[in-house]
């Protein structure tokens, strides 16, 4: 093979080392195979199929998943996702096979349509849109959006910013592309940006009905409206790749529903955020010029209320830090039940707001790499 390489001109060289280093490792399709059959008893013969992989990768360097192994994979990889408090309902999550859509603007529609479908009006469902996955002869697409909806930053001329300061950059980078920009407002839906396995770069304005958003009122003070603050109802994330079996599906947009927590808690709490603590601080008369006056830790308080008491009054699916808390030491009892390991990371679980209160504070957690896997990008 070196000798071949070196008989080719330098930019053939290139591409068959690159051929090279995105061969499937045949040792993860192998132990990926294993796992599906010895977790889905009636998937039939292991041995047959493990030939039938080994033979493809043999010949293209790759292989392709069944149906059953891509919804299994996908699942796992909820499970294995040592950072999500929210895993008990892996066994749910909605499997959308899209491998066959390779254009930027096939993936604009249907992460569309995995929008309006994972929002069922409120009914959030956890559901992931699978699309081709890397291959020896052909990268596949990508969103280059961190999550599927995300706000506009924009950078004022006195310096201040108007919108979520976390995507000042990006929304910068999206004006370079030719977005013109919202209404430049605090909350601008950022357009989606589909780079293709071939292709220009796209640009995809989310149609509004894709975009469900919950305006925020509080059931005790009535003045809360009038901080208009608001917030998407799907925390659809895009930017990670879905391994399973040596495979990299690259553009695998994925959801569950929000925790209270994740919006009032971090989002819009946050100091490199929205920053409203010392708003809603000024708002009820609190102390703020000492620490000793627990005036952010008030203010967290009614903002959260105000966040899970609007999505309740909208209908739309959410759940708050305690019960959630809860429902994965369920989660965590079930995997040790089943003889498995079950990864957490500590400080992702712990929620972020009355963390000792709850009852995953109080204990560790292994924290071991498994696969399959959603992992971020390495390029």
């Amino acid at each position: 093979m070196r000798t071949w390489i070196r008989s080719l001109r330098p930019f053939d060289a290139i591409a068959v080392q690159t051929l090279i280093e995105r061969t499937i490792d045949i040792r993860e399709a192998e132990r990926f195979i294993r796992l599906f059959h010895a977790e889905n008893p009636g998937a039939g013969d292991v041995h047959a199929r493990l030939r039938e992989v080994a033979k493809e990768i043999a010949r293209h360097g790759t292989y392709t998943h069944t149906f059953e192994e891509l919804q299994f994979g996908a699942r796992v990889a909820w499970r294995n996702s040592g950072r999500c408090i929210g895993r008990l309902y892996w066994r749910s999550l909605r499997v959308r096979d899209r491998r066959e859509v390779t254009s930027a603007e096939g993936v604009a529609l249907e992460c569309v349509a995995h929008l309006r479908e994972a929002t069922g009006e409120g009914k959030i469902r956890p559901t992931i849109t699978v699309f081709p996955p890397d291959t020896p002869e052909r990268r596949g697409p990508r969103v280059l959006n961190e999550q599927l909806i995300r706000y506009a930053g924009y950078r004022m001329r006195d310096g201040s910013i108007v919108g979520d300061p976390r995507y000042v950059d990006f929304t910068e980078r999206v004006r370079r592309l030719g977005w013109r920009g919202g209404q430049g407002g605090r909350f601008d839906v950022l357009p989606l940006v589909i780079q293709p396995g071939r292709g220009q770069r796209l640009l995809c304005n989310l149609p509004g009905d894709a975009v469900l958003e919950v305006p925020f009122t509080h059931p005790d003070y009535p003045w809360f409206a009038d901080l208009g603050l608001r917030w998407h109802a799907v925390p659809a994330i895009s930017g990670m790749c879905l391994e399973i079996g040596g495979l990299c599906y690259p553009c695998a947009p994925f959801n569950g529903w929000y925790m209270g927590a994740e919006i009032g808690a971090r989002n819009l709490a946050d100091t490199d955020r929205y920053d409203q603590l010392p708003v809603v601080a000024a708002r009820l008369g609190l102390n703020t010029a000492t620490d000793r006056s627990l005036w952010r830790d008030h203010a967290l308080v009614q903002l959260n209320v105000a966040v899970l008491h609007s999505f309740e009054q909208a209908g739309v699916t959410m759940t708050d830090h305690h019960t959630e808390a809860n429902r994965f030491l369920t989660h965590l009892g079930r995997e040790e039940k089943a003889g498995r390991v079950c990864p957490a990371d500590w400080s992702w679980i712990v929620p972020p707001i009355s963390g000792g209160a709850t009852r995953v504070f109080h204990r560790y957690y292994d924290n071991p790499t498994l696969t399959p896997a959603f992992v971020h990008h390495t390029g």
